[in-house]
């Protein structure tokens, strides 16, 4: 810009000052918005939109009256603060323009969108690759918090065995019960119509050789090394796990564990401890009333379909099952109880202060405590097959 005399005269910087007026917010612009300036503002203009996130508005004006100059680089650098304020919950508006100003303002707008239209449509690759990459190195960035978290339990939990005084057993035997005790009729339920399931099918398979009486032999194996120990796993995951999950995450939100801490108690020795033994302890007698009520629903079973009498039913089923078929069954309950917990245990530290986090925090302990829980008994089922159980 030249003055009279022909003299460069340096140009305005760009600014933006923002003040609430009448329950909305005001942003006012002023300066020259052009391409050479817009470095110095470009900032400033993200902190603006970041910064309205959490004031409790939910609306914006634009007022670019007091603009002295603008062109293309300044329009689009408006589009994307209103886009910024819409992404941040506030409705907004541009006032005071001219009328040169409202149609640049207009040609940046209807071009951007028909850009950002066609950079979807031809970018869709490329953001499939872009997703999975984040969701790859969430899934790492959790994996690696999970396997912190496992050394802290491990390293409470010797310590404690080696303090027994220490373990607040009551706590332990209450979590017993509400996981083990109370979890009786549904996980029997269960168990009771998988052995049915089982035996119905296996009889509708071996009948085409006549070889029904084989059907036990499915049952007991079945039940007995897999469906019992796995549907008990799942089962608790959902309702044990779940629970853990709520009740810590409602103690974070609450801010009972930072109380904790401050009377000088360690969280993980008087929330993780007892519910982590308590349900390992319980685990075992769980799994052992599946196998009964498992084997229990073929026994019905078989008798219904094949005419089986139960007496014959245990003959057949001590000739089809070993001691090493119930012990590769219970075997996996301690594992299985440690990995769910440890994970409902995990989750629920994890919750941020709001009340929405703990809905999402329960549904992922669930998840992932299942998902653990299968492979775990994949890895054991190989490795039992190997060594000749």
């Amino acid at each position: 810009m030249k003055s009279a005399a022909g003299i460069t005269q340096k140009a305005d910087p760009p600014s933006i000052t923002s003040q609430v007026e009448a329950g909305r917010l005001l942003l006012t612009c002023q300066g020259a918005w052009r391409t050479r300036e817009l470095a110095a503002v470009e900032r400033q203009l993200a902190k603006v939109a970041a910064g309205q996130r959490s004031s409790g508005l939910r609306a914006a004006r634009l007022d670019i009256e007091q603009i002295t100059a603008l062109d293309t680089a300044g329009a689009l650098f408006l589009f994307r603060l209103q886009g910024a304020l819409k992404a941040a919950g506030l409705e907004n508006e541009i006032t005071g323009a001219t009328a040169e100003q409202a149609r640049l303002l207009d040609a940046v707008t209807e071009n951007a969108c028909q850009a950002t239209e066609s950079d979807e449509r031809g970018a869709g690759l490329i953001n499939v690759i872009i997703l999975v990459g984040k969701s790859s190195l969430t899934i790492a960035k959790d994996a690696q918090l999970l396997v912190n978290f496992l050394g802290q339990t491990m390293t409470v939990l010797a310590l404690s065995l080696l303090r027994p005084w220490r373990i607040r057993w009551r706590a332990v035997f209450r979590h017993m019960e509400t996981t083990g005790l109370n979890a009786l009729p549904i996980v029997g339920l269960i168990s009771f119509l998988i052995g049915l399931v089982l035996a119905f099918q296996g009889a509708a398979q071996l009948e085409r050789f006549g070889a029904q009486i084989f059907t036990v032999n499915i049952v007991g194996v079945g039940v007995l090394r897999e469906m019992a120990i796995l549907l008990t796993a799942i089962i608790v995951a959902g309702r044990s796990g779940s629970a853990f999950t709520a009740q810590i995450g409602s103690m974070q939100v609450n801010e009972e564990i930072d109380a904790l801490r401050t009377l000088g108690l360690d969280p993980m020795e008087v929330l993780v401890l007892p519910r982590v033994l308590g349900l390992v302890l319980a685990m075992p007698f769980l799994a052992f009333y599946a196998n009964i009520m498992g084997l229990l629903g073929g026994a019905v079973m078989t008798d219904l379909v094949l005419g089986i009498s139960l007496s014959e039913f245990i003959i057949q089923l001590r000739q089809a099952v070993s001691l090493g078929d119930l012990f590769v069954g219970l075997v996996k309950a301690p594992p299985f109880a440690f990995l769910i917990a440890m994970v409902g245990c995990f989750e629920g530290f994890r919750v941020s202060r709001n009340a929405e986090s703990v809905g999402h925090a329960t549904t992922r302990a669930v998840v992932e405590g299942i998902f653990l829980v299968i492979v775990l008994d994949a890895v054991l089922s190989i490795f039992f097959q190997v060594i000749g159980i």
